[in-house]
């Protein structure tokens, strides 16, 4: 009931004018980024990652994690729509890394990133092909590892951020593996692509994030608004800082 409460909460706060403002403005920054190609993924023709993975896990904290996730949600069906991309099983499973990705960025809760990680590996493994590339699910121990470090780490931008990139490549890889034929070779010369791609990812979620949170809170200010009526402001993060 507790939770049930502070989702209701979560949700309350963005049905205002102001809310709704934010959540528009976030959804066309959202579509931007989507057609903005960043690298190309790998087993699958014209699918690419985007700028949006740079910063959609974002909304996770200004928004809280159960809005955020709906934010990045809504921003991606409406992609779908404007696109004409054609629905698919695996298009809409496409969808669900970014919304875990949201969550982890914002929630406090560890047992989240624990759960993310180990029911992702327990998925890659069961599949005939990932019990011989066992080793490529080792990367999804990083949201589990990020979530059980002490508070003032865990809570950290760098952790949440590399936490949440991984917490998106577990579910998409998870998803992956049972869905698009690929071979041992594949995935063995995904391993240092996969490194650098995450870093970057996690890097980008970083300085957006703290751009974001700064800009925020100087527009909130010159409007004479108050920022936690509907979204949370990092105060060390702002320019006043």
């Amino acid at each position: 009931m507790h939770f049930l409460g502070d989702i209701l909460m979560e949700f309350k706060k963005l049905f205002t004018k102001k809310g709704v403002l934010f959540l528009g403005l976030f959804a066309l920054l959202s579509l931007v980024g989507m057609n903005i190609n960043f690298s190309a993924l790998v087993g699958k023709e014209n699918q690419f990652f985007t700028l949006f993975q740079l910063f959609g896990p974002t909304a996770g904290m200004f928004l809280g994690p159960v809005v955020g996730a709906a934010s990045v949600l809504i921003a991606q069906l409406s992609n779908f729509f404007i696109a004409g991309t054609q629905f698919s099983m695996l298009s809409l499973l496409r969808i669900l890394p970014m919304l875990f990705a949201a969550y982890y960025f914002g929630t406090k809760r560890k047992s989240f990133g624990i759960a993310v990680s180990l029911i992702a590996i327990a998925a890659f493994i069961a599949h005939p092909l990932g019990k011989q590339v066992w080793y490529f699910s080792l990367f999804w121990t990083v949201p589990l590892i990020a979530a059980v470090l002490p508070k003032k780490y865990s809570e950290g931008v760098m952790a949440k951020s590399l936490g949440s990139t991984f917490a998106a490549h577990a579910v998409g890889g998870a998803i992956w593996i049972w869905s698009v034929p690929m071979t041992v070779e594949a995935y063995i010369a995904l391993i240092p692509v996969v490194l650098v791609e995450r870093l970057l990812f996690a890097s980008g979620i970083a300085v957006s994030y703290v751009t974001l949170n700064a800009v925020l809170d100087k527009a909130l200010e010159k409007m004479k608004v108050k920022a936690e009526s509907f979204v949370e402001i990092r105060k060390k993060f702002t320019f006043r800082a």
